[in-house]
């Protein structure tokens, strides 16, 4: 049994609480989540999702200053929280580029490079992930949708893994994404 894992997934589980009511305490767990599962994903042969730790522990800095920082009132010049507001669709382009980007060099690096048995698999949940954490970041209420897909695709590649706890974890995560959707849509601005 791992127990870093298990570590992992209950670090995972505040996250999800946290995120859910669009606490900032959730950039506290999601650097602490992915510091925890980089020997995990090591051991499981998860490049990938080891590689996409370190990407997870740098963004989610990036994303606990952008929600600290918030937003400028332009009348009042004041700050405010962040908003949830919907992703502009003029960025929807370079977001599926990025994906797209992520996906085939991800894909190419792990199928030629690593003895990793999911290459394409990894490399889809990785590219996923890459964008829903850097909408997260902005506050976008469609970085839900995206996180719905990574995590439905997580849980069966981690099943597959034999990662039980993980792929319970990415279920929930799932679970709590069409929750999190539709709450985060009543507290739109």
């Amino acid at each position: 049994m791992n127990y870093l894992e298990i570590i992992g997934t209950a670090v995972g589980l505040l996250y999800l609480y946290w995120e859910y009511r669009a606490s900032a305490w959730l950039w506290v767990a999601s650097i602490a989540m992915p510091a925890i599962y980089l020997d995990v994903y090591y051991q499981a042969g998860l490049y990938a999702d080891f590689g996409i730790s370190i990407y997870y522990i740098l963004a989610s800095v990036y994303g606990l200053g952008c929600w600290l920082a918030g937003s400028n009132h332009k009348e009042s010049r004041e700050r405010k929280p962040l908003p949830i507001i919907h992703t502009p669709r003029s960025l929807y382009p370079a977001l599926t580029a990025a994906f797209a980007m992520a996906f085939v060099i991800i894909g190419l690096i792990l199928s030629r490079w690593t003895d990793s048995n999911v290459p394409w698999a990894d490399a889809f949940t990785t590219a996923l992930s890459i964008v829903a954490m850097w909408m997260l970041a902005k506050k976008y209420i469609e970085q839900w949708l995206v996180w719905i897909a990574a995590d439905i695709a997580c849980s069966a590649l981690y099943l597959y893994k034999d990662l039980p706890f993980t792929s319970g974890l990415y279920l929930a995560y799932a679970i709590v994404a069409v929750l999190g959707y539709q709450k985060w849509k009543r507290m739109i601005t």
